[in-house]
């Protein structure tokens, strides 16, 4: 099903506040030369729950930062509040997600310019077939 405009127009408030909020903390937090990137955010159509698609670069970094970002889920949620508390009543629940999109079309780069050619090396094969 298609969003809706008002789910569209939340998830684009969420985005942009969002990417404030995260870069604050993380430079705050110590963090220098860790770039953090909401790319998408996706709303219910209920609007109770919000799905945020987090870039994070560099990638080994990723997985430790999104259980921290996890575990201050309510720092961040009163924090969005009341920066968006005139646009929106009810703040949705945060679900933080890593997007590994970036890191996919580089892997299937690198298969397109014969880097990783199963023709060659077929114990290729074994690691790329889904479960």
């Amino acid at each position: 099903m298609e969003e809706s405009q008002r789910q569209k127009k939340i998830a684009s408030v969420l985005q942009r506040d969002l990417v404030e909020v995260l870069q604050s903390a993380a430079t705050q937090g110590g963090m220098r030369g860790i770039l953090i990137s909401v790319s998408k955010v996706k709303v219910t159509v209920d609007l109770s729950v919000a799905k945020v698609y987090l870039s994070i670069f560099p990638n080994d970094k990723a997985k430790e930062l999104i259980e921290g970002i996890v575990s201050n889920a309510p720092l961040i949620k009163h924090e969005l509040a009341q920066r968006t508390k005139h646009q929106l009543r009810r703040m949705p629940q945060l679900e933080f997600f890593i997007d590994d999109s970036l890191e996919y079309i580089d892997q299937i780069e690198k298969s397109l310019k014969g880097k990783d050619n199963p023709l060659k090396d077929p114990d290729l094969l074994d690691q790329r077939k889904k479960s």
